[in-house]
Order: structure tokens, then sequence, then C-alpha cells
């Protein structure tokens, strides 16, 4: 019997043995992290005319016959064009027992290449979430925002997180936690309804503060990791008065202020922006796995990246500026491998950094 939670990543193993999660190709061990599960690109890919859900009455594929424009073999790699949508279905599939729900996030390389990427399900009616005893196929719809790329199957765009009942670790416990394993780097953490975390643009050393998307640039393949020269796809935003303005439809990659900690028997999701914080977005939530941050982990120190886009009017984005927060979950059960110190972890320790595609 699971315990109210996230699963584990032993419990997801049980799940694929006992095909509740189902896979076209056997799934991979790489794929389960310590709380959620990758989730591998099929081999075709629809241009559809719009981004759409499925909606309470039909599926996906019914959808697919209304704005499918024309179909894109993947097979080899295939170049997704800046500004479209596609819709792909995914190797996995769902068969979810009573009780457990579902949560799909991007993986933290495609949101730092501002790559929208969201889950959508037959008689689905909201992106990314998957409703309690779902049983059916996944779909993923990605729409590049600031480049081009080329996408192959089998890649790994998003993750999953299974949620048995309530996971969500209150205020109260928050701060009791924070009290017997630190979770962020100060003694009076801001807790409402999660973890609040702020920019940093007063660096401890000089001033570059994080990097904008260029406008025009070249494709990145999905399949080169540490291959891309940053100044190519990049400027560098840089200041010495502790603010910046962020410019209408740009796309910017900032980091906290503070250094974050996931303990082992809790994982957190960053919660979706709030509009009353100004004229931004921090533009995608994500999963953190058990182990982030973590100082046994080899943690001491992670920061939380952010993927910051400004709105309507350019905006002044100030120093410990508070700009988004993390929702902690209790875990199911402590997982047997925890982020950084069991399985390789390209965002342990982190400060200001690009995805793992750059150089």
């Amino acid at each position: 019997m699971i315990k109210q939670g996230v699963l584990a990543d032993h419990h997801i193993a049980q799940m694929i043995a006992m095909g509740q999660i189902g896979a076209s190709h056997p799934v991979q061990n790489g794929q389960i992290q310590p709380a959620s599960l990758d989730l591998r690109l099929g081999d075709k890919a629809y241009r559809v005319r719009a981004s759409f859900l499925a909606g309470k009455e039909r599926t996906v594929s019914e959808r697919l016959a209304q704005f499918q424009m024309h179909e894109v073999d993947l097979t080899g790699g295939a170049v997704l064009e800046k500004g479209c949508v596609y819709v792909v279905p995914l190797i996995e599939s769902l068969a979810l027992p009573k009780g457990m729900t579902a949560a799909a996030s991007a993986k933290s390389s495609i949101g730092r290449l501002d790559l929208l990427t969201r889950v959508i399900t037959d008689y689905g009616t909201a992106f990314d979430s998957i409703e309690e005893g779902y049983t059916g196929p996944l779909y993923v719809e990605i729409c590049p925002q600031s480049f081009s790329v080329i996408a192959q199957p089998g890649q790994m765009l998003n993750q999953i997180i299974l949620r048995n009942g309530k996971t969500t670790i209150s205020d109260d416990a928050l701060h009791k936690l924070h009290t017997q394993t630190p979770i962020v780097d100060c003694d009076t953490p801001s807790i409402s309804d999660g973890l609040g975390f702020s920019v940093d643009l007063k660096p401890a050393q000089g001033t570059h503060v994080g990097y904008r998307a260029k406008p025009h640039t070249g494709v990145i393949d999905l399949a080169k990791l540490g291959h891309y020269i940053p100044s190519d796809f990049w400027e560098e935003v840089h200041t010495d008065s502790g603010w910046i303005i962020l410019d209408p439809g740009a796309f910017y990659i900032l980091v906290s202020r503070e250094a974050i900690a996931i303990p082992p028997m809790a994982a957190a999701e960053m919660a979706p922006y709030l509009a009353m914080v100004g004229e931004f977005r921090v533009h995608y939530a994500g999963f953190f796995d058990p182990g982030f941050g973590y100082a046994e982990a080899g943690g001491s120190g992670s920061r939380g990246v952010l993927e910051v886009r400004c709105h309507d009017a350019p905006f002044v984005l100030e120093h410990g500026q508070i700009v988004g927060r993390l929702v902690y979950e209790n875990m199911a059960a402590l997982p047997d491998a925890l982020y950084g110190r069991d399985i390789k972890s390209n965002y342990q320790g982190q400060g200001l950094k690009l995805s793992k595609h750059f150089a």
C-alpha cells in the first residue's frame, strides 16, 4: 500500500512492472528520477494551426483531425520551427489507479531553451495536469519560442510526477522542516503558500547577472550537448545598479538570490506566476527532485535558475524582488537515489547557468 505523497523511484518502477505506466518501447533505467519519470518523444510530430486542449468530450486524435496541417517524420532529426505549434505522441502511456493523479513539466534544459512544451491528454481540460485514474495515451505540445530546434524520437523533453492523495506541505510544516534541515540559506525564510524566492541582481563578483535570448539565431540540435557557443544565441545582461529593465517579449535567464535545498523526504514544484508581482512571469513551472541543493547530496549552494519573459510593458526588476515560490510536497517514501548524489545531475550546485547544450 503506497502512502500519501509523491511517488518515489521504486514506486515508479513498480508501476512500470504492473503496466500502470505503459510504453511502446521498454522504459530505460535512466528515465526514472528520484521522484519523476522522463517522457520520450515518438517518431511523428504533427504541425497544427493552434495550441489546443482535447476538452471533456474529445480525444487528442480527434482534435488533430481538425487542426493538423502536416505530418513531420522525426526519424533522424527534424526541425521544429520557432513560432510554430507541434503535437507529438509520446512513447509512454498511463493507466492510473484510483486516488492517483499526475502532473507534467518541461525538463530543466528545455525550459532554459525557451521551448514551450506541455503535456495533453484525451478528454483533458488543462495542460500538464493528468486527472485521477486517467487511462490512455500521452501527447506533448511543442512550441519553440526563441530558437528553432532539431528533435528526434526518444528524446526526453518532459517529465511527470505521480501523486497519491494530498501531498502539499503546509506552511507550518514547512517552517518546522526548515528548523530541522534548512531548505534555504537564510534564518527567516519567506514562507506563504510555499517558499518565496527572489532574483539576484547583485552578484558577489562582477556585473554579469543573466542572459537575454537573441532574436535571430541558428538552429539548436537537442542531441548536441556542450556544443554551442553561448554568444551565438545569447546576449549577456550586466548591471552595477542592482536593477535591470525587462523588454516586452524578451526572454531572460536569471538566477535566484537564495540557495535552496530539497530534503530526501520532500519534492518541490515551482508554482505558476502570479500577476500581482509585475509585468513578467517566471516562464516555466518545474519539478525539483529530492536531493536538489541538499548538502549531503553534493548540492550545497544550489540556486534556482529563472526563465523570465516580460509581457506588455517594460518593467524594472530589482535585486531581491520576490519573483516566485516553491511548493514543497511530501514524498510517499524515501527514494532509492537522490538527485546529484546517486544519479547524474547536470544542475546540482548550480548558479547562473545556461542549458547543457552550450559550451
